[in-house]
């Protein structure tokens, strides 16, 4: 077989590598030009500055104090607002036991800052439409939206769903007073696409419906809804964009109104579901106090049952004793017998209601591990002051670093890579070049990659982050000298070259992954465990061992392959780095064959004669 057709299959991976490196670079180009992208990576807070917010809380009743867990639990979903913009490395603290700090990178818009700013407030709105987080048809979402009826749509599959009961705790002989529902019971969604032929009776019923809905509220003298559980809340208009929503998008409701007064389409936290809310009934001011553990027998034993209890204050006791009237009322209707809780336009949870609960006292169990429901206890209570911000300051904040810092990470970088191509000639020779074209192509793509981030996660270059493209360098580094020890190892055992190459990358690669999915690991859990500069640290470690792999699989093999198929190289020329010689390679030993002949055993791929 000659060279060339036994050099096509790593050739054709190189131009694979190259279509990549192009589409990344074309993509860059796309967003720089019709986008917000820009070339060249965004940087931190500690190398380019930012907008620096003092954020003070405003109190419906301006003696109230606020306690540390109050203030950071505002602080933490602050922080989550801010984070599902990407990895911006912002910091957000707190400030005099009262105030919120916030640093974000660069010069955030209009809309961001409004985000941050707006109100964190925890309400409880009935259930009238629930289903998938993902969007359905329009045809389906029309004949059966605006009932929330189980009869309408097939049942979803059985899930451990949450319940509001009577907290046995205080009033142990109430439970039995109302007829239960099972904690198993279904999530019934009054929209799926499981079904898409329901019945003639259901549809017309339903397009019926939806059809006087819609004639209710488009006209003054239609009747009002009767109450927050009236169907005729649901409008085209609210089932349309029902029908849109898609909540495994990011930000998929962040421009829905959050109006108390109105009804509200919005996701659950756990991105499952979705509903069409009615207008808001309690809120966070109604919460005496939440807390978690497990469920008190009526031998006053602990059960096995995880729960939240709820404590409502005497206004709320009584909002909340008339709602769950209504709500119990509407046991045979599985969707619309819910109650959902939302946070920051969210639902945390929406319990089924198994009971008329007029004591204030209100348990809530289903799928809970301990941990879960401890959260779950923390957003309740925590979630109880109705706070809202008003702005204090807002400055311009210079980089703590600086573009200084940055050059003097850059150069040490530099230093770095200097001594790894002046290790590889010194030992590899001209197969030391290959580590240097491999490295500069991880350049390359690191810096592209990181670039396109910016835009795409709004991820940002810190200081801890160049650190982690420097520690790269070794990284890879590592997976080259792997590679060629290996081959280098073959070659001392007498193999050709190109048997060398074969059999030395097929034990080099599976060292090579394990290190680096070590890597990726430790990346990985330093991301979930750190916070701070130290993830932004562990995210670009991560990227570029994924680089690394990228690298060595589509470049460094395939050059090393085509080498080996040279005559200097596969020669064993003494500058190529593979001179068996030097190497110290076994030389077969010629034997005697009879007859007067003498044989040199040729070596197979495995090393036998």
């Amino acid at each position: 077989m000659s060279a060339p057709s036994r050099t096509r299959a790593p050739r054709r991976v190189l131009w694979t590598l190259l279509v990549l490196i192009i589409a990344l670079f074309a993509g860059i180009g796309a967003t720089a030009k019709f986008g917000s992208g820009q070339w060249s990576p965004k940087l931190g807070l500690d190398l380019e500055g930012g907008t620096q917010m003092v954020l003070e809380p405003v109190l419906a009743d301006p003696n109230a104090a606020i306690s540390a867990g109050q203030l950071e639990k505002a602080r933490d979903i602050i922080a989550q607002r801010v984070d599902s913009n990407g990895v911006a490395e912002a910091e957000i603290t707190t400030q005099g036991g009262r105030n919120i700090v916030i640093s974000i990178p660069g010069q955030p818009d209009a809309k961001t800052l409004d985000q941050i700013r707006k109100p964190s407030q925890l309400r409880f709105r009935a259930v009238l439409v629930a289903g998938s987080g993902i969007p359905e048809s329009a045809a389906t979402s029309t004949a059966t939206a605006t009932t929330g009826s189980p009869s309408a749509t097939s049942q979803a599959p059985v899930t451990s769903a949450p319940v509001f009961t009577m907290d046995p705790a205080a009033t142990a002989p109430a439970t039995s007073a109302a007829p239960a529902t099972s904690a198993n019971a279904p999530i019934p969604p009054a929209l799926t696409a499981e079904d898409p032929t329901p019945t003639p009776g259901a549809t017309s019923t339903s397009t019926s419906t939806a059809t006087s809905t819609a004639s209710a509220t488009g006209t003054s003298t239609a009747a009002q809804p009767a109450n927050a559980s009236d169907t005729a809340w649901v409008t085209p208009e609210l089932v349309k964009e029902f029908t849109d929503l898609d909540c495994s998008k990011a930000g998929a409701i962040n421009d829905f109104v959050d109006d108390p007064a109105k009804p509200l389409v919005t996701c659950a936290t756990t991105k499952a579901e979705k509903y069409i809310l009615g207008p808001v009934e309690l809120d966070g001011t109604d919460i005496a106090d939440a807390s978690s553990g497990y469920q008190t027998g009526q031998n006053g034993q602990p059960t096995s049952v995880v729960e939240v209890r709820l404590s409502f204050t005497g206004e709320g006791t009584t909002k909340f004793a008339a709602v769950t009237t209504r709500l119990f009322g509407l046991k045979a209707d599985q969707t619309r017998n819910r109650f959902a809780v939302v946070l920051d336009k969210q639902v945390i949870t929406a319990p089924s209601t198994n009971a008329v609960i007029s004591n204030g006292q209100a348990s809530i169990t289903g799928s809970f591990t301990i941990e879960s429901a401890r959260a779950l206890a923390q957003q309740l209570k925590f979630g109880a002051l109705p706070m809202s911000f008003k702005l204090q300051t807002q400055d311009d904040i210079s980089p703590t670093l600086g573009k200084e810092q940055l050059g003097l990470g850059l150069l040490a970088g530099l230093i770095g890579l200097l001594l790894v191509v002046a290790y590889s000639l010194a030992q590899y020779r001209l197969l030391g070049l290959v580590t240097v074209a491999s490295l500069i192509v991880a350049a390359v793509t690191t810096y592209g990659v990181l670039t396109l981030l910016g835009w795409s996660h709004n991820f940002r270059l810190t200081m801890a982050g160049v650190t982690g493209v420097i520690v790269a360098i070794g990284v890879t580094a590592d997976s080259f000298i792997v590679y060629f020890e290996r081959i280098r190892d073959e070659v001392r055992e007498g193999r050709p070259l190109v048997t060398a190459v074969d059999a030395g990358w097929a034990r080099a690669k599976r060292t090579i992954l394990a290190a680096d999915a070590v890597n990726l690991l430790a990346a990985v859990v330093l991301y979930v465990l750190a916070a701070s500069n130290v993830r932004g640290f562990a995210f670009t470690l991560g990227v570029t061992t994924l680089i690394d792999l990228a690298v060595v699989f589509l470049f460094t093999h395939p050059v090393v392959a085509i080498l080996a198929h040279t005559k200097f190289f596969g020669g064993g020329h003494p500058w190529s780095g593979l001179d068996p010689e030097r190497l110290g390679a076994k030389t077969p030993k010629t034997r005697y064959a009879g007859r007067g002949r003498f044989v040199t055993p040729t070596l197979t791929s495995e090393g036998k004669a």
